[in-house]
């Protein structure tokens, strides 16, 4: 089980889950992650786009630093949320991201242990970097859980709100506006 040192969960939120957890926490705070960075990196046939039309969504990509939320989870609802993220993170067993288990700054100076997930480079899901083409994606991206540019703007929203704004993303949102879509 992986908790910290304190008895808890930790949960390390970069993408929707800092604006629709679905899962009971005791509490969360604004955290970093060193050695990865918030990026669109993996295609999506299911939440953000179609078998037909992909859409992108969010991953941890090597390199960087990441600010995000980490949500401190209960010992006792430790196994049920491991389980619940499992399945929306990783539906039908894709795979796409790995569960790693990473050390988290918290905004109040404490270092906990977390997990998270990361993308998996070597996934057929895994896209490359380029700035055009993911916002051109973003632009006309929709899915079972609505569309790829409302999943950037309210990340980018919750970020800001939160004080923990993010350059690339709002650069992103900027080329995502001009965009045909």
């Amino acid at each position: 089980m992986p908790l910290d040192a304190d008895g808890h969960l930790y949960v390390f939120a970069y993408g929707s889950l800092i604006w629709r957890p679905g899962f009971a926490h005791l509490g969360h705070e604004p955290a970093l992650l060193r050695g990865y960075h918030r990026r669109f990196c993996l295609w999506s046939r299911h939440y953000r786009g179609t078998p037909e039309a992909p859409g992108l969504v969010l991953g941890l990509d090597r390199g960087g630093t990441c600010r995000g939320v980490a949500f401190r989870v209960a010992r006792a609802a430790a196994h049920e949320v491991l389980d619940y993220l499992e399945s929306r993170e990783n539906p039908n067993g894709e795979n796409v991201y790995h569960r790693r288990l990473l050390k988290l700054r918290l905004a109040s100076g404490r270092d906990v242990r977390g997990i998270t997930y990361v993308a998996d480079r070597a996934h057929p899901a895994y896209c490359r970097p380029c700035e055009q083409s993911t916002a051109a994606t973003i632009a006309r991206g929709a899915g079972k859980t609505g569309t790829n540019r409302e999943y950037l703007e309210n990340t980018a929203r919750q970020l800001a709100a939160m004080g923990l704004a993010d350059p690339r993303l709002e650069r992103l949102m900027r080329l995502v506006m001009a965009s045909p879509g």
